[in-house]
């Protein structure tokens, strides 16, 4: 699988209250609402400009804090192709799988890329290209690449049934 697109770069620590703001948790609940409620108070412009295929960039920690779904579906349905960061949460990076968002950890490219950058992820042979150059990370198994290229837990595990 190859996603390429603009770079959205943010930080360290990036939480979830971040990525999509809790006072919506329990009463935002359609997708579109959600998915225009994403980065609302990072980066306002953020939802109304991000384009299928972009990625969002972030340092270390990225998406601590709670466990909501909400701040992997809000990227998920405006489209973004994947997260590179120096390191992710546990809970946000296994939330992101279970959504079909690919999570990749990768140090130097987190570093390198520049807002506004285009971005080329190759998960064939686990590579980020970037302006500053390529960058290599860990393979990733079939399983994480079954379950994002199914778009999402369930959806890989009702194809693996129905293969049964």
């Amino acid at each position: 699988m190859q996603i390429s697109g603009r770079a959205w770069k943010y930080g360290d620590n990036i939480n979830t209250d971040v990525l999509f703001p809790g006072k919506y948790t329990y009463t935002v609940t359609e997708r579109e609402e959600i998915r225009r409620r994403a980065l609302e108070d990072l980066d306002p412009a953020f939802a109304g400009a991000v384009q299928p295929g972009d990625v969002v960039v972030g340092g270390r920690n990225f998406g601590c804090g709670s466990s909501r779904e909400q701040a992997a579906t809000c990227l998920v349905y405006n489209g973004v192709g994947a997260v590179i960061a120096e390191s992710f949460s546990r809970i946000f990076y296994r939330n992101a799988l279970n959504n079909g968002l690919l999570a990749i950890v990768c140090p130097p490219a987190a570093q390198a890329i520049q807002p506004g950058d285009t971005v080329v992820v190759d998960t064939i042979n686990h590579t980020i290209r970037c302006p500053a150059g390529e960058f290599a990370f860990p393979p990733l198994s079939a399983s994480v690449m079954g379950i994002v290229e199914a778009g999402g837990l369930v959806e890989y595990v009702k194809r693996r049934l129905a293969a049964a």
